[in-house]
């Protein structure tokens, strides 16, 4: 069995890792932080784990095989910096080995990078388009929740020459995709029975999805209009992309070019064990709890715009499922050990 340990384990990334380990046939989970909770039984801060017994600790234990750490950005990499430099492998969910350049991050997030040094060996963790380069990393920075719905929705159309750079994503998350910080926006009172776009200025999320698609083919690097929504809902991300499909991308009629897209996106998914391209436009709730990514492409024929939809658990494939992928390609492990269950519905 492998020792794992989770730093800040009392967030909703952290608390949903440990539910996912606690299956897992091949990790025993050691270790678990957070500030708050320190010298707590982690059973009084999520009853539903107390059956793990385990206590929440300052730092870490020594002994810890595989990292996962769920702070926030910045706070983040100083914490995992000793485990990286010991050679242990590491899963980070904020955003600090994400983004490949050190200025880049600086301008979205506000701070100097803590490990500008440690960006040229962190992969990105979207495991679809990095699967070998995962499997052999000591650091993985797993992606935000927005850009793994965003990606896995445009990939295999960016990735064939499909479509034209200019990129629209309409994303709309639940409110646990905000954290269990206090912020007046996501009271009950100011959420329930509410939409609200935010974020118009710009997201954070928006230079990963640029960097991810712009990997996939030559030409101008995409130009993306990214908006996000707060929706009235506890898990889930709902991505609704529109791209303009290139006059010589595809022949034929309307009912045999949308055929040809389709066939675009299942042979590009075939081996996927978490992607599955749907029959009918996905819904959150058909991805609740599990690590899966529901994607739809259409074309609207009046347009020529090809219309991508994509639905995950924003806890799970956009976060906490997406690492456990990673550590078992980054262990050895069957990449679905642990991650096999069906969705909840309704």
């Amino acid at each position: 069995m492998v020792k794992a340990g989770v730093i800040n384990v009392t967030s909703y990334m952290g608390g949903e890792l440990v539910r996912l380990l606690a299956t897992h046939p091949e990790v025993q989970l050691t270790s678990v932080t957070g500030r708050s909770a320190a010298g707590k039984p982690l059973g009084e801060s999520f009853p539903h784990l107390a059956r793990m017994n385990l206590c929440v600790t300052e730092q870490l234990d020594d002994s810890v095989e595989v990292v996962f750490s769920a702070l926030p950005h910045a706070a983040s990499a100083e914490q995992c910096l000793p485990f990286i430099r010991r050679g242990v492998p590491v899963i980070d969910l904020s955003a600090d080995f994400r983004l490949k350049d050190a200025s880049e991050y600086s301008d979205w997030y506000g701070v100097e990078h803590p490990a500008p040094e440690s960006l040229a060996c962190s992969v990105y963790g979207l495991t679809e388009l990095h699967r070998d380069e995962i499997a052999t990393a000591k650091l993985v920075g797993n992606p935000g929740c927005y850009p793994t719905g965003a990606v896995l929705a445009l990939a295999p159309a960016m990735a064939a020459g499909l479509i034209d750079p200019d990129i629209i994503v309409d994303g709309k998350s639940g409110v646990s995709g905000a954290g269990r910080g206090l912020g007046l926006a996501y009271h009950f009172g100011e959420a329930n029975e509410n939409v609200s776009a935010y974020a118009l200025d710009g997201h954070r999320h928006l230079p990963e999805m640029t960097q991810e698609l712009a990997r996939l083919a030559e030409g101008p690097r995409p130009r993306i209009t990214f908006i996000p929504h707060l929706i009235p809902m506890n898990r889930g991300i709902l991505s609704t992309c529109y791209a303009t499909l290139r006059p010589d991308a595809l022949a034929g009629d309307a009912q045999a070019r949308l055929r040809r897209v389709r066939e675009i996106y299942e042979d590009f998914y075939r081996d996927e064990p978490f992607v599955s391209v749907s029959l009918t436009p996905p819904q959150t709730k058909q991805t609740q709890g599990v690590n899966t990514c529901l994607v739809y492409p259409t074309v609207d024929s009046r347009t020529g715009r090809l219309v991508a939809v994509s639905a995950i658990d924003n806890l799970v494939k956009g976060g906490s499922g997406q690492a456990v992928q990673n550590m078992n390609l980054m262990l050895g492990f069957p990449e679905t050990m642990g991650l096999s269950a069906a969705a909840m519905y309704p």
